[in-house]
């Protein structure tokens, strides 16, 4: 495995591997490996010539009162999950390289960002879609691969190539869980003994929801008030939101159909969690 610091090193390596015909596959991280990442490199290995993973916490993404500063970080650490992964190239610019200058021109996205998430962290998106539209340029990748623990990122960054044409094909894949259902997350590092027995409660409150629809539920408030009474009898997490939309284009539901998502946000004591299941309804 190599490891590249600089952005016009990786840029050059790209066209040095699209010149001998060599596919690229990139995982784009905030380092602080787990097993979700580990399944997005194992996938990108099995669907390209060459898999490229960056690990770089974006500060655009934090807003003043979040926790960039605080974020894990572990770099020896990810340095060896990647190789032994069979991660090729390990992209790991510092701040001053990849925001070199005052930016001259802002992203901002305007559609899918007003709901979940994006209701309480203005320019958050903007600064994911910044990022990536720079890291797409400078890895060249055929393909990316995302998380759809974070579903609504996902739909953000596809209507950005979708909007600008960027040559990359995203693959998302599904969420990787522990044993007892908790979707894997950096943030876990931070639950107590006591909020690590109860995470796995979040999702089995979305599995309630799904049974319920699959029942023939259709009142979206009807089935989101028993989530959070699940959440709330079974847990000391304050909830964020809980909510029904339309995926990806994340609109209000005025009869549940199509293609879904149910989505979760909870507040532990120095974590906050989210969560989704993402399905089909006739």
């Amino acid at each position: 495995m190599k490891i590249i610091t600089e952005k016009k090193e990786m840029q050059q390596m790209a066209k040095q591997l699209q010149s001998k015909g060599k596919t690229i596959g990139f995982v784009p991280t905030m380092g602080y490996l787990h097993e979700g990442h580990l399944t997005l490199v194992r996938k990108a290995k099995k669907e390209n010539d060459i898999v490229v993973m960056s690990i770089f916490v974006n500060p655009l993404q934090f807003g003043p009162d979040e926790d960039y500063e605080a974020y894990p970080r572990d770099q020896k650490r990810d340095e060896r999950l990647a190789e032994t992964t069979g991660v090729d190239l390990l992209f790991i610019p510092n701040v001053s390289d990849m925001y070199d200058a005052e930016l001259s021109t802002k992203m901002s996205v305007v559609k899918r960002n007003h709901a979940l998430c994006g209701n309480d962290r203005p320019g958050h998106f903007d600064g994911v879609v910044t990022v990536l539209a720079k890291l797409f340029h400078i890895v060249m990748p055929d393909k990316a691969y995302f998380g759809l623990k974070d579903a609504q990122q996902f739909a953000v960054v596809a209507g950005m190539v979708a909007d600008y044409d960027f040559p990359v094909q995203l693959i998302p894949v599904e969420t990787v869980r522990d044993a007892n259902g908790l979707a894997v997350s950096s943030r876990n590092v931070y639950l107590s003994a006591r909020e690590k027995e109860q995470a796995p409660c979040i999702y089995k409150s979305l599995l309630l929801a799904k049974h319920k629809i699959e029942q023939g539920a259709t009142d979206v408030e009807e089935i989101k008030s028993a989530v959070i009474d699940f959440l709330k009898s079974r847990t000391d997490a304050l909830i964020d939101y809980v909510d029904i939309l339309s995926y990806p284009e994340l609109q209000p539901l005025e009869q549940i159909h199509g293609r879904i998502i149910i989505a979760i946000a909870v507040k532990f004591s120095k974590a906050r969690l989210i969560d989704n299941i993402i399905f089909d309804v006739s």
